[in-house]
């Protein structure tokens, strides 16, 4: 009995510790911080990376253990769309804010770690999404409707 008791705990012991090394094989290193640029909204300023090749947009906060307050990433597109993005590999809680070619922000929506259940635009005339640490626009009173400045031409983007 204490021995197929003994190599019950040594199976349990072999899956937990594969899980673990699977887990950390699947989580992709952070990307190297990118240029950025200040973005004002009325009197608000975020600092934000611009994510404008298709390489930078499709890794984005993934692997990052921390986003500072004032502080975010700026996804530009070539061509108005719809957009979704997901939280596969991100580590931490994020709000995202739809933005039009305007700088009008269209929508805003919270997502949580790991979630890889799309935050679906319902607009599609979106060419940048802004992510920031999850409650930092409702912090600062940011609505849908504002306006934001200091948005790079879309032209930069690469083509999807």
């Amino acid at each position: 009995m204490r021995g197929k008791a003994n190599a019950t705990l040594l199976a349990i012991a072999l899956v937990l510790q594969l899980a673990i090394t699977t887990a950390a094989i699947a989580r992709l290193p952070a990307q190297e911080p990118l240029p950025t640029i200040t973005l004002r909204i009325g009197s608000t300023s975020v600092e934000a990376e611009v994510a404008d090749e298709i390489d930078e947009r499709t890794i984005g906060l993934m692997g990052r253990e921390n986003l500072a307050e004032g502080k975010g990433m700026l996804f530009v597109f070539r061509e108005p769309q719809a957009m979704g993005f997901w939280m596969k590999n991100t580590l931490i809680p994020l709000s995202i804010a739809y933005i039009n070619a305007a700088g009008v922000i269209r929508e805003i929506h919270d997502m949580q770690p790991h979630d890889e259940t799309p935050a679906r635009s319902a607009f599609r005339d979106l060419l940048y999404a802004l992510e920031v640490p999850q409650g930092w626009f409702q912090k600062n009173k940011i609505l849908p409707g504002d306006r934001i400045t200091g948005l790079p031409s879309p032209e930069t983007a690469q083509p999807d």
